[in-house]
């Protein structure tokens, strides 16, 4: 797997390798499910605010 380095500061890191010990996990893979429920979060907000006409209207399409 390529892997890349991110700059961070040190509390910060302190911070993710306590949450990383913490899960029973490395740094990388606490960082990965961070961003994974970020991701999450932000569809679910977009799913809260409902859908455009454009995306209603395809929805209610008549497929047939």
């Amino acid at each position: 797997m390529h892997s890349t380095s991110v700059w961070i500061d040190a509390a910060t890191h302190r911070e993710w390798k306590r949450l990383a010990a913490r899960q029973g996990a490395t740094v990388g893979e606490t960082v990965k499910l961070a961003v994974r429920r970020l991701c999450q979060d932000q569809i679910g907000e977009e799913l809260r605010r409902g859908f455009s006409e454009t995306e209603s209207a395809w929805l209610d399409a008549d497929l047939g």
